[in-house]
């Protein structure tokens, strides 16, 4: 449909974030210093941003777009707050691990790896300092009970992500393009069991990249029920 909506020209912008603040829907996110229109479906049209702007890099046209969808924009900003008055859920950096630990010895309990919490899609934060740079591991939930290398294997040296598209019952795509956009990613492993549920969890991964247009090295294993990994 055409409708009223914002047009940002990234040339006067000058990245002081105003506009972000100003945008009461969320629609506008700051990538690389610069002001961007995360979603058209995010956008109102009505420009409260516009006053914001101290550079005049903001305007409303009439364009091609999305209708705005209130629904959305009201999930997206239950979905970014932060639980509160539970202390498992605060936003914690556990270790900063540069690569995969060594072999405990056997008769070691073997120290985990998990560098971030909470580490539950649903719960995690879209924008947090461990984010910055890191190789983001996006795993099946079973996986980690399923494979005896999961820790020593995948998430040493990692950021993990974990979720059951099934039991969660949501579409992890929307949260997961947010996380890609609004942060220096530098790749991207899906650990996922050998089941179909699980082809939820690489899709949403695939559709999240693709909408936050970054290109980051994607690679998917699979587990398999009796826990062997497979495609290796």
């Amino acid at each position: 449909m055409i409708r009223k909506i914002v047009h940002i020209d990234e040339e006067k912008c000058t990245g002081c974030g105003a506009c972000a603040e100003g945008c009461h829907e969320g629609a506008i996110v700051m990538v690389d210093g610069k002001a961007r229109l995360l979603r058209d479906d995010y956008c109102d049209g009505m420009g409260d941003c516009l006053p914001a702007c101290p550079a005049g890099a903001i305007r409303i046209e009439e364009r091609e777009a999305a209708p705005y969808d209130e629904a959305a924009v009201l999930a997206a900003k239950k979905s970014a707050e932060s639980p509160r008055g539970c202390p498992g859920s605060a936003v914690l950096e556990l270790r900063k691990s540069a690569a995969p630990a060594a072999p405990a010895a056997p008769a070691e309990t073997p120290a985990s790896e998990l560098r971030n919490w909470p580490p539950q899609i649903k719960l995690a934060p879209v924008s947090a300092p461990y984010y910055d740079g890191a190789d983001l591991l996006i795993a099946a939930d079973c996986t980690a009970y399923a494979y005896a290398g999961t820790h020593r294997e995948f998430m040493g040296g990692r950021v993990t992500l974990i979720g059951c598209p099934k039991l969660d019952a949501v579409d992890y795509a929307d949260k997961l393009s947010r996380i890609f956009l609004l942060n220096d990613i530098s790749s991207v492993t899906v650990l996922r069991m050998q089941v179909p549920c699980c082809g939820g969890l690489t899709s949403a991964v695939t559709r999240a990249l693709a909408a936050s247009g970054k290109e980051l090295e994607l690679t998917v294993r699979t587990v398999s029920t009796d826990g062997k990994l497979l495609d290796c």
